[in-house]
């Protein structure tokens, strides 16, 4: 199937027309009414130099809130209260943290001088938000991602310190749920997240589950 190239209107392809690996269009800008649009429709974007790629996978890498997984070692560091965890004290340096902070596997990040203003306008106007765990005053790990309607988008997370991202991601989930969050959606494959309950979907449901929630 082609790869469809976006202009100025705020029109997305249908996302069953993406390709196997889920790539659908490219190019636009990340204005925050496309970016809503994007995420609207199961469409987010990532990367490639300095053009935009938007992104339906199918399948869809969850979780579920009441399908979390916590260990028995992570228990064990939330009952020590080992970080302190906080929600949107900090959302600038944890998307710089996210940009900036080193992971196996990856060389580099899609997190870009455009994606850095986007969602940090998009945590401005209410849509996007971080949690954030400390030690001794220092942040050590956060993720951060767009909520709307029951629905959380992850984008993306770091660690400095062993288990901080995994400590804040779970306690965030826990206070997501409590607040009627119904999905995470964490996009494609990590063993990371695997491990903390996420699983695959079909896109046809996820995007079915979009319109419900949404």
């Amino acid at each position: 199937m082609p790869i469809f190239a976006l202009d100025q209107q705020l029109l997305f392809p249908p996302v069953h027309l993406a390709e196997p690996d889920g790539l659908l269009a490219m190019g636009g800008d990340l204005s925050e009414e496309r970016l809503l649009i994007a995420y609207r429709n199961g469409i987010f974007p990532w990367y490639e130099g300095d053009t935009p790629l938007w992104w339906s996978p199918d399948p869809r890498f969850v979780l579920f809130p009441n399908e979390l997984k916590v260990s028995k070692s992570m228990r064990s560091l939330l009952r020590q209260q080992k970080f302190d965890f906080t929600v949107n004290k900090a959302f600038p340096e944890v998307i710089r943290a996210c940009r900036k902070t080193p992971r196996p596997g990856y060389d580099g990040t899609w997190i870009n001088d455009d994606v850095e203003r986007a969602y940090t306008r998009l945590h401005l106007k209410g849509y996007a938000h971080s949690a954030e765990a400390w030690e001794n005053g220092e942040l050590v790990g956060g993720l951060y991602g767009i909520r709307m309607g029951t629905f959380f988008f992850g984008e993306s997370m770091f660690s400095r310190q062993s288990n901080a991202s995994k400590y804040a991601f779970i306690l965030y989930v826990q206070q997501l749920a409590s607040e009627g969050v119904s999905l995470i959606d964490c996009q494609v494959y990590t063993e990371h997240l695997e491990s903390l309950g996420a699983r695959m979907i079909p896109r046809a449901e996820f995007v079915g589950m979009l319109g419900r929630g949404l």
